[in-house]
């Protein structure tokens, strides 16, 4: 049993991999591992997917968050409700600063780029399967300036959308959206939302 708050954390493990045996590679990997543990040896699969960051983009004066809707294949596969609302995310190329791609991200998805930029959290959405690690930033923009769609360099067709604070929180309230990384910052947003205009200014 912890007892010692400081002990709560993730650490290193005390583990041994193999080399990874190549099972399937599209956009991304799929590798193996032959893991071995104190317990004994296991078999693991993951998918590298690798850095992936998020912005939740907010314009403070007008109380609007600005979100996107696309489609996505697994998520019409998992529950029949493709057309999805998120907010801005990509990956991170390589050799590419986290807040470089963050802004990247903004001016690709939401036509615009962001002001202030802070990083708030990382988090592994999947640590059972992938290897994903995504870092939320909360950025300040200016809706007024937000064209309705917006054509990635990845040929994505994105929707943008300019929503009342009040509107978005009352939608994450009825479980009406269900990606990973907006149902996060939205609620990272309804606990800060007294102290974000301090938050985007230090």
């Amino acid at each position: 049993m912890t007892r010692d708050p400081k002990e709560l954390a993730d650490r290193a493990a005390d583990v041994s991999l193999s080399p990874p045996e190549q099972l399937g590679k599209g956009f991304f990997d799929y590798q193996r591992y032959k893991v071995g543990l104190p317990t004994g040896a296991q078999v693991r699969d993951v998918l590298r997917a690798g850095k992936v960051i998020a912005v939740l983009p907010l314009d403070v004066a007008r109380g609007e968050v600005v979100m996107i809707r696309q489609f996505r294949p697994a998520a019409h596969l998992a529950n029949g409700k493709g057309e999805t609302v998120e907010i801005v995310a990509g990956r991170v190329e390589a050799g590419e600063a986290l807040a470089e791609a963050a802004r990247r991200e903004c001016q690709e998805e939401i036509g615009v780029a962001p002001g202030a930029l802070v990083e708030l959290f990382s988090y592994l959405p999947t640590p059972g399967l992938t290897d994903e690690e995504v870092t939320l930033f909360v950025a300040s923009v200016d809706a007024s300036r937000v064209p309705e769609r917006t054509h990635p360099t990845e040929g994505e067709y994105i929707s943008v959308l300019r929503v009342p604070i009040e509107a978005a929180l009352a939608a994450l309230s009825k479980g009406a959206m269900r990606n990973g990384p907006l149902v996060l910052a939205l609620h990272w947003l309804a606990l800060n939302r007294g102290r974000v205009a301090d938050i985007l200014r230090a």
